[in-house]
């Protein structure tokens, strides 16, 4: 397996969707034309990259109770 070059300095920032607690931490980075995603608690446990169409379902599911 090789390194994706975009993840090499992505700029992740604390998502706007994490609560603010400190428990659900997701951190995103915009990797153009995809979105990637990790646990700000476990930050090399690995990333989750998605599409932007991919991305937005996910958050669509997301807010709404997952239904």
């Amino acid at each position: 397996m090789g390194s994706t070059p975009a993840l090499a300095n992505p700029q992740w920032r604390k998502s706007s969707y994490s609560g603010s607690t400190g428990g659900d931490c997701v951190e995103v980075a915009p990797l153009t034309p995809h979105i990637a995603v990790r646990d700000s608690k476990n930050p090399g446990g690995g990333t989750l990259t998605l599409s932007a169409a991919a991305f937005s379902a996910f958050l669509d599911h997301v807010s709404s109770g997952g239904q």
